[in-house]
């Protein structure tokens, strides 16, 4: 693992050299520096708002977000710009209702891990409408709003999206240039440099180049790096014709030192059952657990195709095709704090305990290819206005993973040392990962079709309903370890299904900038579709039924300050069917389980006067677990679904300065949520509030600098809790970053 420490000097490099080349990049952008030009003149609409969105991206999605009935959020790119934000993870506390996941005991979760609603929604992520896939931390360099969408949608994305899906909407050329270049420094001594060239060649084509380079620590953390590098260059043709075509990609090379987390001793809710260790005090938030030879590279390629053509006045054709590759290579040490996971060695001075650890090694690749074709028609049959969307889908999604262990299979366990509890030391022996001759290889085959319609009745009712049918296809092979195994065992399972997703709302307006709705979803995930794994039982067993997920919601979306202002409540139930339970008579595994959640969200979008934005928004919901047993306890909710959570982001301009003030709350979280009266370690993760702040001054219509201040009370909170309580990453603490933009 030698040359990954050499890697950190060519980084600087390649950082240093991109700081340079920006200003070059900018200039070359504008080959007509020289020559005079008449002033631009940009035409805005009475009600647009840098907060507000009014519309959706995706073709399927004809109606303004007014009108449509479901609960759906639009993060643009300049709230993310203000806040400092640059990962998917960080854009999202914005939104209610959605929590982080660390993994499983010893192992952790890589990626965008969350989930929404109480559902997992790791692999309900989509590009352009495409589902996204692969274990890495997206980035929003290249990203020109962030649209969630909550409920089921089925109907919309495909197989799974259980509690709604995230649609990362790319940047494409735009017909008139701009260049933007942005420098930020932090109090983790991370640095981060970025540009946004945007280049009209003529008045039909344009070029698009967004460009990313950051190196630097985490804050709170020692020896934890993020140092990641991105190039998304794109075209467009035929840009204000009838005929668009785009041409756009992206590329991702991260090379990180990944985080473990720290042991969750002496934490409020901590239990162990030596009493030296259950009165044991906190470690320090920047201990690192792992090894000096730790690891976590990540190389994502994306290339897509995208063509939209007005075949008439009312018709319309949308088709995109991609292909794309991610690949995830990672060594961790991490801490494994079980019933057997601390120990004090017989003595009762703390410099002398010790914590597990293990070797974790990941070696995943993810490729999808996809075609997606959308036909939108608006036609009027006598006094009926109907907007029509019928398309198809093709996809095909693979998952090959490489295993790696510590030893052969049939060899004996090779010892990983452990580590002083308070004092670890990264540069310890640690035996090396060797690929074992393990791996799992799944693939998906989609192909599908969609057809929405929308019914108008005059203004004030319209009727919205749409169906698909996916057939797919699942194959898997694996030769994997079984627990407690000494020889490797082969796997060679394939299952395939129909699937019938479908919804259906009603909208009344009782003003034109006013709506009331009910609607139905229907949606299904059939096994595999987390990880294409199958089994030969449990949900992902091939003769397994499809979860069933039912949604029902009412709600009402209200635009006021002359459409400035979005508001919106909501209420609905989700039901999610035939998961895999434990019958108390048999004690076989049968598909009785259901889980229920039954919520509210309120939500304030837009301008409250000309200076003052606002985003907004609360979440309450109760997630319960219906006919979920084990063989020794029931399951009585779903861990990791606070009841209530919020999010708060206002900013005021005021000749030339800016100020923000943003807030997010997160209640209780339950990891324990059975009814066994044993004692736990970490039933729980504590409620939090934490503050943020934005100072900024425009020195000109150029030239802005912005001072983030995050977590101002320095609180110290519990961000993720792995699944077996023994080990955490805490929150951000009291930090700041300073950002310079300049725009030519």
């Amino acid at each position: 693992m030698a040359q990954i420490k050499s890697r950190k000097h060519n980084r600087s490099a390649q950082l240093m050299a991109l700081a340079a080349s920006l200003p070059l990049l900018a200039h070359a952008a504008n080959p007509e520096d020289d020559v005079t030009q008449l002033p631009t003149i940009t035409v805005k609409s009475e009600a647009e708002s840098k907060y507000k969105a009014d519309n959706l991206s995706s073709a399927k999605y004809t109606q303004p977000l007014l009108d449509t009935p479901q609960t759906i959020s639009v993060i643009k790119k300049e709230i993310l710009q203000e806040q400092g934000a640059t990962s998917l993870v960080e854009a999202l506390r914005n939104t209610p209702g959605i929590t982080l996941q660390l993994g499983e005991n010893g192992n952790t979760s890589a990626g965008d891990a969350f989930q929404m609603r109480g559902f997992s929604t790791q692999t309900s992520t989509y590009v352009d409408g495409v589902r996204d896939l692969g274990a890495i931390s997206r980035d929003v360099f290249n990203i020109d709003q962030i649209e969630v969408v909550k409920g089921p949608s089925g109907s919309e994305a495909g197989r799974g999206a259980a509690s709604g899906y995230i649609n990362l909407v790319s940047k494409l050329p735009q017909s008139e240039s701009s260049q933007e270049i942005s420098a930020t420094y932090n109090t983790a001594q991370h640095t981060r440099l970025s540009a946004d060239i945007n280049q009209a060649i003529n008045p039909n084509t344009a070029f698009r180049l967004n460009v990313m380079g950051q190196e630097g620590g985490i804050e709170g953390r020692d020896y934890i790096e993020n140092n990641s590098y991105a190039i998304a260059p794109s075209i467009a043709f035929g840009l204000n014709t009838a005929t668009r075509l785009y041409l756009y990609s992206q590329h991702i090379r991260q090379r990180n030192i990944p985080d473990g987390g720290i042991p969750t001793v002496g934490m409020q809710g901590f239990y162990n059952t030596d009493s030296l260790l259950a009165t044991a005090p906190k470690v320090n938030r920047e201990n690192f657990y792992g090894h000096v030879n730790d690891y976590e590279d990540v190389d994502a390629d994306m290339f897509t195709a995208k063509i939209e053509s007005d075949l008439t006045d009312q018709l319309k054709l949308t088709n995109i095709t991609r292909v794309a590759k991610t690949h995830m290579n990672r060594v961790l040490t991490g801490i494994n704090t079980g019933a057997n996971g601390l120990r004090t060695n017989g003595s009762s001075n703390p410099a002398e305990w010790e914590v597990n650890r293990s070797r974790q090694g990941v070696d995943q690749e993810n490729k999808i290819l996809a075609n997606q074709s959308t036909l939108n028609w608006s036609v009027k049959t006598g006094a009926v206005q109907h907007d029509v969307v019928a398309g198809m889908e093709f996809l095909k999604e693979q998952q090959s993973s490489k295993l790696m262990a510590t030893q052969m299979p049939g060899e004996a366990t090779a010892d990983t040392p452990w580590a002083n509890l308070y004092h670890p030391d990264r540069n310890q022996a640690m035996p090396a990962l060797i690929y074992n001759g393990g791996y799992t290889d799944g693939e998906t085959q989609t192909a599908a079709a969609y057809l929405f319609d929308t019914l108008k009745f005059g203004e004030r009712f319209q009727l919205n309903g749409g169906v698909r049918v996916d057939y797919y296809e699942t194959d898997y092979q694996g030769l994997t370890l079984p627990r407690g195994g000494n020889a490797l065992v082969a796997t060679d399972l394939s299952t395939h299904d129909t699937l019938f997703s479908w919804k259906l709302g009603a909208v009344y307006k009782p003003t034109l900038n006013s709506s009331i709705y009910a609607a139905y979803a229907k949606s299904l995930t059939p096994p595999g579709s987390a990880n294409f794994s199958l089994s030969e039982s449990g949900n992902d067993a091939i003769n397994a039924k499809p979860q069933e997920t039912h949604h029902y919601e009412v709600g009402s979306k209200w635009e006021l300050l002359q459409g400035k202002l979005a508001l919106a409540a909501a209420a609905y139930r989700t039901e999610n069917e035939n998961q895999s339970t434990i019958d108390p008579i048999s004690q076989l595994a049968v598909q009785e389980g259901k889980k229920r959640v039954d919520g509210i969200e309120l939500s304030a979008v837009g301008q409250m006067t000309e200076n003052w934005n606002l985003s907004a928004g609360v979440a309450h919901m109760k997630v319960k677990q219906l006919n979920q047993r084990s063989t020794s306890a029931t399951t009585l909710s779903e861990r990791w679904s606070p009841e209530w959570t919020a999010s708060l982001w206002s900013t005021y301009d005021w000749a030339g300065f800016k100020l923000g003030l943003g807030a997010r709350y997160v209640d209780e979280q339950k990891r324990v949520v059975t009814d066994s009266n044993a004692p736990a370690n970490m039933p729980n993760i504590p409620g939090y509030v934490v503050f943020d702040a934005l100072a900024g001054y425009n020195f000109n219509k150029n030239a802005s600098l912005n001072l983030n201040l995050y977590n101002l009370a320095d609180k110290e909170y519990i961000s993720t809790l792995n699944n077996g309580g023994g080990r955490v990453v805490l929150g951000q603490p009291r930090s700041a970053a300073i950002s310079l933009n300049y725009k030519f």
